[in-house]
């Protein structure tokens, strides 16, 4: 029961048990009860009063099409999955920034995350099972044969904003993980992805490599630089794409861009400028004041955004005009998801989830290319 009191607030009955779910649900959202209560009505006053927001307010969930395909389909599994970027980027058929990257004949057969909170969001947008905890407590569920793997092993003990502890530290040596993984299921191509610094230290590179190599792949490896891809942001990373013996050489997809042409920051969100928070579409923002902390830069609007972090305890980049930081939506946006890939989850775990996340449409370029090689050969 609900009534209105003479100082214009709204008092609400509501049972004990819902009460304290709501609280706790506010305390992973960092969210205060009035700032949920009114992002809440002004989304539900969008809905009902504007329905031709920028952003769409359908609560259907986004999945790859199912046009049908008279190639092949190729079984994927996919290791460190997070929240499916890579994933989706092999799967295709979606749409951002008003272009569309058509279905791909892969089909992820297996996945595996630590992170729960990741596990949920891949459920839900990639809409496929997929396990939960350590890699290494599910290797012995893994398939007998899969035709491709693929991962963005973790790069915190690799990053130069990381603990520098390089490919035999905790969490960076789970690369070794990917290399089970291969032996077990004999893939004809395995991706894997990781930072640029990688690199920049020979030992750790001529370590990776060569337990790559001891499987009897040959291996590729190159630096992408995601803009170049149609990514509206600066984003190196290195991609390593092993073919096994029989399987034609990988060729790494054609730029289609050059500086003067990459997206910028205001081409990909600019129309978000104007919008209140939505918290049903994850438009919302770290309210962390600047301090000395990485994280801090403030967007450029004729450029492409900075590369999205992970770690960055709520001092996200600033919006170009705006005075705020840029929201989960735009910093989604900025990583190439489309807007119906919702992150379900509180506002660290998106800043977590979409860091991490290899960039669906750098991703569907690598995809193509592998598919190129996979149709080409003899077997």
């Amino acid at each position: 029961m609900s009534m209105r009191s003479k100082s214009g607030r709204i008092v609400i009955d509501i049972k004990p048990a819902v009460k304290r779910r709501l609280y706790a649900a506010l305390s992973l959202s960092g969210l205060s009860l009035k700032d949920w209560f009114m992002q809440t009505a002004t989304d539900y006053s969008a809905k009902q009063l504007q329905p031709s927001l920028p952003l769409s307010t359908s609560t259907k969930q986004q999945r790859p099409s199912a046009k049908a395909s008279t190639t092949k389909a190729f079984s994927v599994v996919s290791l460190f999955s997070g929240c499916g970027g890579m994933d989706l980027g092999f799967l295709g058929g979606f749409s951002t920034l008003k272009k569309q990257y058509h279905r791909l004949p892969f089909n992820v057969v297996w996945a595996n995350d630590l992170n729960s909170a990741a596990c949920k969001t891949y459920q839900a947008n990639i809409g496929k099972e997929i396990l939960c905890g350590d890699i290494w407590d599910f290797l012995d569920q893994l398939p007998p044969s899969t035709d491709v793997i693929i991962g963005g092993f973790p790069c915190q003990d690799i990053s130069v904003n990381g603990k520098r502890a390089g490919v035999n530290g905790k969490r960076s040596g789970l690369y070794k993980a990917m290399v089970e993984a291969v032996k077990i299921t004999k893939p004809k191509v395995f991706i894997a992805e990781n930072v640029k610094a990688l690199l920049r230290h020979q030992d750790w590179l001529n370590q990776v490599v060569g337990d790559f190599k001891g499987l009897g792949y040959n291996v590729h490896f190159q630096l992408y630089q995601a803009a170049d891809y149609g990514v509206p942001q600066t984003r190196e990373r290195v991609v390593f794409v092993c073919t096994a013996p029989g399987i034609p050489a990988f060729t790494p997809p054609e730029p289609e861009r050059e500086a003067a042409s990459w997206i910028s920051a205001k081409e990909a969100i600019g129309d978000l400028e104007t919008m209140d928070p939505l918290l049903t579409k994850n438009h919302i923002w770290s309210f962390a004041n600047v301090s000395p902390e990485q994280g801090n830069r403030k967007l450029i609007a004729n450029r492409p955004g900075y590369t999205i972090r992970a770690e960055c305890h709520g001092n996200i980049q600033f919006h170009y005009s705006l005075p705020r930081r840029i929201s989960m939506r735009e910093a989604a946006r900025l990583q190439s998801f489309p807007d119906k890939f919702v992150f379900h989850c509180g506002i660290r775990e998106m800043e977590r989830q979409i860091g991490n996340a290899v960039p669906p449409v750098l991703a569907w370029h690598i995809a193509k290319a592998v598919l190129t090689t996979l149709e080409a050969s003899p077997s």
